[in-house]
């Protein structure tokens, strides 16, 4: 009845709550929830001449807590590469509103991965034509886990692997919020990025470097990083600066960074130190026999 609603309407206005008739069953009608679309099969392009704008992007393929961080303020020092913050592009989605939005990109050849390709690639050229620079390098942790995804998205892209003591990770991973983990569920959680990495380095070529050679001798890994990725080596690359607004919550090595030149690494833990559940990965990449 019409006094019902204004009653309703002047009850949700004024006390923030309103009236709902109830069903047979004595429980007010349930909201529909909107389910996120199914992930379309995903392709490379169709004509990467037109479908991308950016050449030869970089990936930095790494767990969490294995300095990306600092290799990314290293190579953001290079006067052709633009690494910015974690981007996280591939959490960006589309989505078409109506069936006939649908038919009409199916009928250009566009299905759902197509289209967020293009918005992820798009993204990140705009970010590197704003740079001014030549390459853009993304190295967002998470990426491990959408290697195939990326792959396919972008056939020409180049891969930097950085690998760290499983054992260091997982303190890192603990220390950074100890409050949210244990150190055994630290240790889990990080191995679960450290399993999607292994299968990236074994599925995609690239350059394997390691955080603890890095920090030893990181002129020589620089130079090898730009020997991989064809570009003049810069002097720049050890003598970078970040403010400390960007280095906020980074764990052990935003000292590194605050200096302006990488300093070495903490110890490598010792055998009896591991956790039990990260000596395979620890075997599989050389950091026990």
């Amino acid at each position: 009845m019409m006094w019902q609603r204004r009653v309703s309407g002047a009850l949700a206005k004024y006390a923030g709550f309103r009236i709902v008739r109830v069903g047979k069953t004595g429980k007010p009608p349930e909201r529909p929830v909107k389910k996120k679309p199914p992930e379309s099969s995903f392709r490379p392009p169709a004509d990467p001449e037109v479908d991308r704008l950016l050449t030869a992007p970089v990936f930095v393929i790494s767990p969490v807590r294995s300095g990306s961080t600092l290799l990314r303020s290293m190579l953001n020092a290079h006067p052709d590469l633009h690494a910015p913050h974690e981007l996280h592009v591939r959490r960006l989605s589309v989505d078409f509103g109506t069936s006939l939005a649908e038919k009409a990109m199916a009928a250009l050849g566009h299905n759902r991965a197509d289209l967020e390709h293009m918005l992820w690639d798009r993204v990140l050229h705009r970010e590197l034509v704003r740079s001014g620079k030549r390459f853009i390098v993304d190295k967002t942790p998470a990426n491990a886990f959408a290697y195939e995804r990326i792959a396919a998205c972008w056939p020409d892209a180049r891969y930097i692997f950085l690998l760290r003591h499983p054992a260091s990770i997982a303190t890192s991973w603990h220390e950074a919020s100890p409050d949210r983990r244990t150190p055994d569920e630290a240790a889990a959680d990080a191995l679960r990025y450290m399993k999607a990495v292994e299968r990236a380095k074994k599925a995609l070529p690239g350059l394997t470097v390691r955080y603890e050679d890095l920090t030893d001798e990181p002129e020589k890994i620089a130079r090898r990083i730009c020997e991989f990725l064809g570009i003049e080596w810069s002097p720049s690359m050890l003598t970078y600066g970040t403010p400390d607004v960007v280095t906020k919550g980074l764990g052990d090595w935003k000292d590194k960074i605050r200096s302006g030149s990488v300093q070495p690494g903490r110890d490598l833990p010792g055998a009896d130190e591991i956790p039990e559940v990260l000596k395979p990965m620890c075997r599989t990449w050389g950091y026990l026999p």
